[in-house]
């Protein structure tokens, strides 16, 4: 499977997830996720964060949020 058809398949887990603990819609959650340091870590292949499950980048991606305020 290719990187960028793994990535879109776990984004639709994360994004929910995302809209939930932040009460944010769709647009504001993706701008969130791709603005952190998760998002872009997640979006370069050769941190291979793409492989790892949705729940444990979610976490990572929420501990991310959470350090910066």
């Amino acid at each position: 499977m290719a990187h960028g058809t793994i990535r879109a398949t776990t984004l639709k887990t994360i994004i929910p997830l995302i809209i939930e603990r932040f009460n944010c819609s769709e647009n504001e959650a993706l701008k969130l996720f791709y603005q952190s340091h998760i998002g872009k870590c997640f979006s370069d292949d050769n941190t291979g964060l793409y492989g790892q499950s949705a729940n444990y980048i979610f976490s990572l991606f929420c501990d991310d949020i959470e350090q910066q305020y």
